[in-house]
């Protein structure tokens, strides 16, 4: 329990292995700002979950059985739930989770994170400030946007990139590019010479215009609009 009036961040974990579900409770725990409220061995149990306790993250595996994170995640963010999903991922996934953050997740987490990564984690989506690591997430951003394009995925929540960049201003596309480009609204307030209030409000209104869920879906939605090459 936190040791103030606010109320400690609600996690709910999903994955199929007992030993991950454990000791991401146990590290979770043990954070005076975060409760882990429940637990899901599979995709269908993971949705049940969410709509009886009303997580605020959701650590959720993609390989598992009966219905798998990628699937879970859909349904849960089709169902307007108020938790943001966290993906636990290893590099060797790269096609599920191009497809996890097309699907509404707000970022993903590798298996092999820190206590402190994983806190941290935790607290950065639930906040909705959902990019996360930003050199790692630029990497795998980039790799999951090619394997996009190559393979025709889709099928996602995300809209059409067509048409949609023209609802932006000039400066609201410059923040979108320093957005996919894995960079803080504290790095993007500096860069631009702004305030970083300001950055969050043109943040806001980015996702308004464009009919997005958080940050990740921006910045999959600036490579897929050709505003940020991959490596650029």
């Amino acid at each position: 329990m936190t040791t103030d009036a606010t109320p400690p961040i609600r996690v709910l974990i999903a994955d199929d292995q007992v030993m991950v579900r454990e000791g991401f409770s146990v590290l979770l725990n043990a954070q005076p700002d975060i409760e882990v409220v429940g637990e899901a061995v599979d995709g269908r149990q993971a949705i049940a979950q969410v709509a009886a306790l009303r997580p605020d993250v959701v650590l959720m595996d993609i390989r598992m059985p009966e219905l798998n994170g990628l699937e879970a995640t859909r349904e849960i963010v089709a169902a307007d739930a108020d938790a943001k999903v966290l993906v636990l991922t290893t590099f060797d996934l790269d096609e599920y989770v191009y497809q996890a953050l097309r699907s509404g997740a707000s970022g993903f987490l590798l298996k092999d994170a820190s206590a402190r990564q994983l806190g941290e984690a935790v607290r950065v989506v639930a906040a909705g400030e959902a990019l996360l690591a930003p050199t790692v997430t630029k990497r795998l951003i980039t790799t999951f946007s090619r394997i996009g394009e190559a393979a025709g995925l889709g099928g996602g929540p995300l809209p059409s990139p067509q048409g949609r960049l023209a609802e932006l201003t000039e400066r609201e596309n410059e923040v979108l590019v320093l957005v996919a480009q894995g960079c803080s609204n504290a790095e993007i307030a500096e860069r631009l010479i702004v305030a970083e209030s300001t950055v969050k409000t043109h943040v806001s209104r980015i996702l308004v215009k464009l009919g997005l869920r958080d940050r990740t879906q921006a910045a999959v939605f600036a490579y897929e609009a050709r505003l940020v090459t991959p490596g650029g």
